[in-house]
């Protein structure tokens, strides 16, 4: 993290209306990642969720992406953020009914960086996280 002016994280709806050029992509959105000040970080869990709804024919279209996520990832500037095991403990341990283990884990990064989440989904506010959209 290069010390740029905000430090967020996307949520993988984001990175992928990100990389398709998607207009439901916000504009306060698109406005942070095209701005070489911002931080953007993937986290691995998006890598994950990607691939596996890939091959689980769920994300139409998405072969070329879940062949070598983390190189569009870095083609766009943006930075991994692998998964440690403070992560997965705290995603285990956030309480309510959201099971989405993605979001829960993205959410946890979040929480453990002080970052806030791009993201759509509200449902994420249930974990008190801050997030853009």
């Amino acid at each position: 993290m290069g010390g740029g002016a905000l430090t967020v994280l996307l949520d993988t709806h984001a990175l992928l209306w990100w990389l398709a050029g998607d207009e439901r992509l916000s504009l306060p959105a698109r406005n942070l990642l095209a701005d070489r000040g911002t931080d953007a970080l993937v986290s691995a869990a998006s890598a994950w969720e990607i691939c596996t709804k890939a091959r689980l024919g769920r994300l139409p279209g998405a072969a070329a992406l879940a062949a070598d996520v983390r190189a569009a990832v870095l083609s766009q500037g943006f930075t991994p953020l692998a998964i440690s095991f403070e992560h997965a403990e705290r995603a285990g341990r956030l309480p309510g009914e959201h099971r989405d283990p993605f979001d829960r884990m993205i959410a946890a990064q979040a929480q453990a960086l002080d970052i806030p989440v791009l993201s759509i989904d509200a449902a994420l506010d249930a974990f008190g996280i801050r997030r853009i959209w």
